[in-house]
């Protein structure tokens, strides 16, 4: 069962690479002049997404190099204990609607420092999968289109992810 499992596997992205361009040319589908304006276009958005981009990431970046990030867990940390939350898991809930290359490295820090089975380990594990980087997705796919304005979709997505965040905690409780 694992030699068909791993045979699957390998061959799954080249025979549907295949498939796609087999479909195209029985369509006739100039699939080169196709791949070239679709790389055109994903450059022109790339140019555009670069300064949303660029806000986001030096936010994150003067959070936690200003110390601002470990002055909030030392001050929460009473509230956190009471509710059984390691004060580890503090970061990853404020950095994650930010940037996910910043919450990945702080899933890595916490892994790390406290291992994969504690609980902080895996109150960021789940946090990590059941939460959106709500300000870097607004930025890059409201930034290609043009939209300004974000209204009822900022307040939606953030509560969005702060019921992630609770339900993770949770569950990682109720479970370990």
């Amino acid at each position: 069962m694992g030699r068909i499992v791993g045979a699957v596997g390998a061959w799954t992205i080249p025979l549907l690479l295949a498939g796609m361009l087999g479909y195209a040319l029985l369509r006739r589908v100039k699939v080169y002049e196709a791949f070239v304006e679709g790389a055109k276009e994903g450059f022109d958005v790339g140019v555009k997404i670069i300064p949303y981009l660029v806000a986001i990431l030096v936010a994150v970046g003067m959070f936690r190099a200003s110390g601002a990030l470990h002055a909030l867990g030392t001050l929460l940390h009473p509230v956190l204990s009471a509710l059984g939350i390691p004060v580890d898991v503090l970061p990853m809930a404020i950095v994650r609607p930010l940037s996910g290359g910043a919450s990945l490295g702080i899933v890595g820090q916490v892994l790390k420092a406290d291992g994969p089975n504690s609980m902080a380990g895996r109150m960021v594990s789940v946090m990590a999968g059941s939460t959106e980087t709500t300000f870097y997705v607004l930025a890059v796919y409201f930034g290609a289109i043009g939209i300004k304005k974000v209204r009822h979709t900022l307040p939606a997505a953030l509560l969005a992810d702060i019921a992630g965040m609770a339900a993770a905690i949770l569950m990682v409780r109720l479970m370990f």
